[in-house]
């Protein structure tokens, strides 16, 4: 029996003295363990933090990044990447059209003839057509769900159910080029759309413009399509109107909103707003399909000029195009007094150029 406790004892020492450093071995290793899971999720937290703030900077030195592209770009507009005047005049624009509008000398011509969309250049003749019926000017009409852009999803400032005078929407759609505004001219028509559609067509007839076609009063149809010669006309046209060279050229132009207050539209023409071009008339266009259009009339070196420029690229290179031609001009003509806007006389298709553009 001594024997058998004597072994038993023996059995359980060995036993205990095997067991515990596994023990202690599995407790070092909770800890360590816990140690470790803790100090990934700092890790993990850190770099989180981290790609965060990264993310922040990036994204502050993106914004940052394209502010200081677009100030180049507008600046390099301006400088009309820095060409002389004394070079030969080569615009960027696909198509153009600069004629002196007193003499009709052309001054610069591409692609002419060739028929293109002309996006919202197309409310010139819109505003003509309107000035002409003799419509109250002062009447209210309404925006309605007939003027939402459902052909290419363009937002509008003028939510439906705004109530505007004709002369406001006028305004609107010659200085901010506000679709809903040049919509809702053609749609409370008091023939109808379609006759105002017809009316446009018939006014570009009229104007000699052959080769010109509307299919909406906004411009947002690309079957809307003229040419650089016909456009040359249509501007000659409107120039005639006050109310539409005094619209197109306001640099800005507030109106109250009755559900949401005043609102402030800005020219779509940098050079209305920002330099010292004297200019007469002026719209701007923009779709895809059309690309960049600026039309202008302007006194250069004392002369009066139309400019048309269509489908251009990027987004400042017509203004460059436009500052590539003043400067051409100004270094090719003699200086002249420049003449009261209303005392410059109205001579283009009465000469040499009628038999150009017939």
């Amino acid at each position: 029996m001594k024997f058998f406790l004597k072994h038993l004892t023996l059995l359980y020492v060995v036993v205990g003295l095997v067991l515990v450093p596994f023990e202690s071995e599995a407790a070092g290793k909770k800890p360590r363990k816990s140690a470790t899971v803790s100090s990934v999720k700092h890790k993990a937290t850190s770099k989180s933090s981290r790609a965060k703030s990264q993310r922040v900077i990036k994204y502050k030195g993106s914004r940052i990044n394209a502010k200081i592209r677009k100030s180049s770009a507008i600046n390099q507009a301006y400088a009309a990447d820095g060409y002389d005047g004394i070079s030969p005049l080569n615009l960027a624009s696909a198509k153009a059209l600069v004629i002196n509008q007193n003499t009709n000398e052309i001054i610069y011509a591409k692609n002419t003839n060739a028929p293109t969309p002309i996006a919202s250049v197309t409310k010139l003749m819109t505003a003509m057509v309107i000035l002409d019926s003799g419509l109250n000017l002062d009447e209210e009409v309404e925006v309605t769900n007939a003027d939402v852009d459902y052909l290419k999803g363009t937002s509008s400032r003028l939510p439906i159910g705004t109530r505007l005078s004709r002369n406001e929407l006028l305004n609107l759609a010659l200085i901010a080029s506000e679709n809903r505004a040049a919509s809702a001219l053609a749609t409370t028509y008091p023939a109808g759309r379609s006759q105002f559609i017809r009316d446009m067509n018939q006014k570009a007839l009229n104007l000699g413009m052959v080769n010109t076609h509307f299919s909406d009063s906004t411009g947002l149809d690309s079957s809307n399509v003229s040419t650089a010669e016909d456009l040359a006309k249509m501007v000659n046209a409107a120039y005639h109107y006050d109310a539409i060279r005094n619209m197109s050229t306001t640099s800005s132009y507030d109106i109250q909103l009755s559900r949401r207050g005043p609102a402030h539209f800005n020219n779509t023409n940098i050079l209305v707003r920002n330099s010292d071009w004297v200019i007469g008339l002026s719209k701007t266009g923009f779709i895809n399909e059309a690309g960049r259009c600026l039309v202008m009339q302007a006194q250069l070196a004392g002369e009066p000029v139309i400019i048309v420029l269509l489908d251009s690229n990027g987004k400042y290179s017509r203004i460059g195009d436009a500052n590539r031609v003043r400067k051409w001009i100004e270094h090719n003509t003699d200086p002249k007094p420049i003449n009261d806007i209303d005392d410059v006389p109205i001579t283009l298709g009465q000469t040499e150029m009628e038999t150009y553009y017939n």
